[in-house]
């Protein structure tokens, strides 16, 4: 796969691979199913090795493979989508029950399930204490919240046990793709998360760009960057907006949300769009972008606003005390689960790929990536707002140094070929690997986004905490479940 060297192994080999890479310093990032076209699948495997800091694909051709999720957690959620949409086998799986399609499946899912979970066991433990209460919560939530249940099971306001349901409405976005020529495929990658739109599209653009050996010229990159840190800075100040709320600070969210919709509308003037859709394309932009002379004092306006409000939130005790310690994350648990962004950094995991995997202008562009080490919901926070503050600084540098020329250059779709692309998203690493099929159209698109992640992490923060502490644990991660449920 062009981004990323490929690699044959057997089930044989495969579970001493992953140990390998584990004892060495290595990370395992996703891992997905390929129809071969011979039929059957191949389950492939996303590594980041240590050395050389570069992204892997392992390739295991076999329908029946042993689990790695003993090994490496975090995969326990990819294999048991890939045992419900695929009907792959994980021999060992410590989690063999169902994950993204409902009992009521129809053919040929429940066929499938059928015949590789039939041995898997309910999603809750089972309950014998008679002061326990289970509270089953969702789907439909107050506010304006994306649709998810969650069960409780609890003893007065003490929270010892926690499951989300997030598939409820799973939209089978990565099978969407299919059929669709690569210029078509951008508009549906912006959709995937209404709130990610360039992440999506720009880790979709690089990875069609990667399989037709496409040469992005340089200012469509240098154009790139500014656009992903305007998303950047418009998703993080909803997230205070968002958190102030839950911890009832009233004023302090009217606030952030007024910034937040300063930032969408500096979006619309540059590009005409607040969400900043309909400018990428495999190749380039779509269009390039006059950055006249009202947009550097406009983010520099919005720079000195945002850091008044991070530093007013920072002096409001009430605020304060509803963050920290709530909802700790431990470096190991972040690790094993696979966290990624703002969350991972927050419990002391030094990771972004802008600067560990550049693509766009970032290899160009000073990076300072903030980590913390407490883990808690104050810890993201501080993240966050150290982010903020980076990324308008990123972009005056963008302003200044943003190279002129074309911003497209023609990027023919190559039959038979395939490509990895990657985003460090407001929410962490977003990757697409993509497969081009007879006449260069999508044959397979694989969607990991950090939502899928973060969601997998966040239960383990939940489990032995109290009930009013709920909301804002959830808002301190900020997560989207049309990101999960894709």
């Amino acid at each position: 796969m062009n981004g990323a060297p490929a690699r044959n192994l057997t089930a044989v080999g495969l579970q001493a691979a992953a140990q390998y890479l584990r004892d060495n310093g290595g990370r395992m990032q996703m891992a997905y199913a390929l129809p071969r076209p011979a039929g059957g699948v191949e389950v492939r495997y996303l590594v980041a090795p240590a050395d050389p800091a570069s992204f892997a694909l392992w390739c295991c051709a076999e329908d029946e493979l042993p689990s790695l999720a003993t090994i490496w957690p975090l995969l326990g959620w990819y294999e048991r989508e890939m045992t419900d949409l695929y009907g792959v086998r994980f021999i060992g799986h410590p989690e063999p029950a169902p994950l993204v399609l409902p009992a009521t499946t129809p053919a040929p899912f429940a066929e499938r399930r059928a015949a590789t979970v039939a041995t898997g066991k309910d999603v809750l433990p089972e309950i014998r204490a008679n002061d326990l209460q289970v509270l089953p919560f969702g789907p439909v939530r107050a506010d304006v919240l994306e649709s998810a249940g969650f069960s409780f099971v609890y003893v007065g306001e003490h929270i010892v046990h926690y499951h989300p349901d997030l598939f409820l409405k799973h939209r089978g976005m990565e099978s969407r793709f299919e059929g669709l020529g690569t210029d078509a495929g951008v508009i549906l990658a912006e959709r995937v998360s209404a709130v990610g739109t360039v992440a999506h599209a720009l880790a979709y653009c690089q990875a069609v760009e990667a399989a037709c050996g496409c040469d992005v010229p340089p200012r469509a990159r240098w154009l790139r960057s500014l656009l992903a840190e305007l998303e950047r800075v418009y998703n993080h100040l909803h997230y205070f907006g968002h958190l102030a709320n839950t911890t009832t600070l009233r004023v302090g969210e009217a606030q952030g949300k007024l910034l937040e919709e300063q930032a969408k509308q500096i979006n619309a003037r540059l590009t005409g769009s607040r969400f900043l859709r309909g400018l990428l394309t495999p190749g380039g932009l779509r269009r390039d972008l006059d950055l006249g002379d009202w947009l550097s004092p406009a983010l520099e306006a919005l720079r000195a606003a945002t850091a008044d409000y991070v530093a007013m939130l920072e002096r409001s005790d009430s605020h304060l005390d509803r963050l920290i310690t709530t909802g700790h994350l431990s470096a190991r648990v972040a690790f094993e689960q696979g966290a990624t962004g703002p969350v991972q950094r927050a419990s002391g995991i030094d990771r972004d790929v802008r600067r560990d995997h550049p693509y766009a202008a970032y290899a160009d562009l000073p990076l300072e990536v903030p980590v913390s080490q407490q883990g808690d919901a104050h810890a993201r926070a501080v993240v966050r707002a150290e982010e903020l503050d980076n990324s308008i600084a990123m972009m005056q540098r963008i302003l200044l140094l943003a190279p002129k020329g074309e911003v497209r250059t023609a990027c023919a779709p190559v039959p038979g070929t395939e490509g990895l692309g990657w985003t460090e998203s407001p929410r962490g690493s977003l990757f697409y690997a993509v497969h081009l099929g007879a006449g260069g159209r999508l044959a397979r698109v694989k969607v990991k986004s950090p939502s899928f992640s973060n969601w997998r992490v966040f239960p383990s923060t939940v489990h032995d905490t109290n009930m009013m502490d709920y909301a804002i644990n959830e808002a301190s991660f900020g997560l989207t479940i049309a990101g999960c449920a894709r």
